[in-house]
């Protein structure tokens, strides 16, 4: 088998593995990029023919994972895109969403160059229509069932525990004597993350691409973590601000509903207004919904509880209706994405709330290098919002305990499970994370680990 590492290599989005393996061409992945340059990076060609590729492998919905299989679909793939049923939904609801903000990006950007004078259109990346035919290449599979694709390759999804539907991936080849055995991990979600069960791992493989999002640091406890909210709730509310809090619509989103409301059952929080400004995130959460098979009583419970004594959650609908947020001065709750600033409503509330010293900003997950997010964690004082610099007084928390990423210590249980010193590739982390990482993995195990390169092409 050969295999090329096309995106998430030393960077932490854009995850897309290529796969050469007698006669058949698999990719694992297809997704977006985040950060600097990301709109001219999805925009190239890919470095491969879609129109050889029998299979893509989706560990899950996100879109730095799934966000450029519209794309593929367009450029003129033909094959069977393998996903969970949960994946499926959610995948499908974002790809939607993504196409939606494509088309309106494009249509500004086409205004934009002929008041300028140019005589310009600019095409968008893809289409509503394109995200149609690509949902009819979509196949879902079952966790735990050990399938075959023929020419010596079977696979198996078994759960990731990172969101709803996620998947770490098992393939068999053989392409010599003996049978082989590669392991994607997908993203990896730590043990005790609300609503979804803890990832599982398989026991054994010869070769693992790996994760390192969070391979050189360790999250605080879910414990801390919530302290620390509603400490940042209670000072924000008393100093007569707003908490703004962006998030991915899908799974953080959906795991802060479930805090919230267990804070107010527990009278840790009361009177509190909680609204969701994001579409996308009260579709996710009916998905959510619509598979209690993969969480428990209590969690489909909660989820279903969209008002309570002394909780008040609101989902927006209209753009209308997300402005009207922007007239309240203080005692609100806005989570809204997209979780690293780059997009969506969360700029516009950042624009009416970032430079208030009596509100806060309370980042929930990862930020990757080179966006607005980032930047703000990093300790910038003034960021640029559309085209307005925007001073930054609000008081910012990073709360890593509500991450849905394994950290350090859990990544290495996870490789913990293996026995037989697989070789470790490792992906999905910015470059000094992807070393670091690699450092601990030889120190703990002994592991032979590389770090690819984009482009970097193996013989395994």
């Amino acid at each position: 088998m050969k295999i090329r590492f096309l995106g998430a290599a030393r960077t932490v989005t854009g995850s897309c593995f290529h796969l050469a393996v007698n006669n058949m061409q698999m990719l694992v992945d297809c997704g977006m990029t985040q950060g600097e340059d990301a709109k001219e990076t999805d925009r190239h060609e890919f470095d491969f023919n879609p129109s050889e590729i029998e299979y893509v492998f989706l560990t899950h919905s996100h879109i730095d994972h799934s966000g450029l299989l519209p794309r593929l679909v367009k450029k003129g793939f033909k094959g069977r895109i393998l996903l969970t049923d949960a994946a499926a939904d959610l995948t499908e609801i974002m790809l939607y969403d993504s196409a939606n903000i494509q088309e309106k990006d494009a249509q500004w950007a086409t205004t934009k160059a002929q008041r300028a004078g140019l005589d310009t259109e600019i095409a968008p990346l893809y289409t509503i229509e394109d995200v149609s035919s690509t949902i009819g290449f979509f196949e879902r599979v079952p966790y735990d069932k050990l399938l075959h694709l023929g020419k010596g390759v079977k696979y198996r999804f078994i759960d990731a525990g990172h969101i709803l539907g996620s998947a770490t991936l098992e393939l068999w080849f053989q392409d010599a004597a003996a049978e082989k055995k590669i392991v994607f991990s997908g993203d990896i979600g730590k043990k005790g993350n609300p609503v979804i069960r803890d990832p599982e791992v398989p026991v054994d493989a010869n070769y693992i691409v790996m994760e390192s999002t969070y391979g050189n640091r360790l999250h605080k406890s879910m414990k801390e973590s919530i302290d620390e909210l509603v400490e940042a709730i209670k000072v924000t509310f008393k100093r007569g601000g707003n908490v703004i809090i962006p998030s991915f619509a899908v799974g953080r989103t959906q795991d802060l509903l479930y805090i919230f409301n267990q804070l107010v059952r527990k009278g840790k929080l009361y009177n509190i207004n909680v609204y969701i400004d994001s579409p996308l995130a009260e579709k996710a959460t009916n998905i959510y919904l619509s598979h209690p098979e993969l969480y428990d009583d209590e969690t489909r419970k909660l989820l279903r509880t969209q008002s309570s004594k002394g909780l008040n959650i609101h989902f927006t609908h209209s753009t209308l209706e997300s402005m009207d947020l922007n007239k309240i001065h203080s005692g609100a709750i806005i989570i809204a994405g997209s979780g690293m600033c780059e997009g969506g409503r969360i700029r516009h509330h950042l624009k009416h709330n970032l430079w208030r010293q009596e509100c806060s900003v309370l980042f929930v997950g990862f930020q990757a290098k080179g966006t607005l997010g980032r930047r703000i964690v990093d300790g910038a004082k003034h960021v640029r919002v559309f085209g307005e610099d925007i001073a930054v007084k609000a008081r910012i928390y990073t709360i890593g305990g509500f991450s849905a990423h394994a950290d350090q210590k859990e990544l290495l249980e996870w490789l913990g499970g293996y026995a037989d010193h697989p070789q470790v590739f490792v992906v999905h982390g910015e470059d000094q994370t992807t070393r670091d990482f690699a450092a601990k993995i030889n120190d703990t195990y002994g592991f032979k680990t590389a770090i690819p390169d984009e482009g970097e092409e193996f013989d395994i």
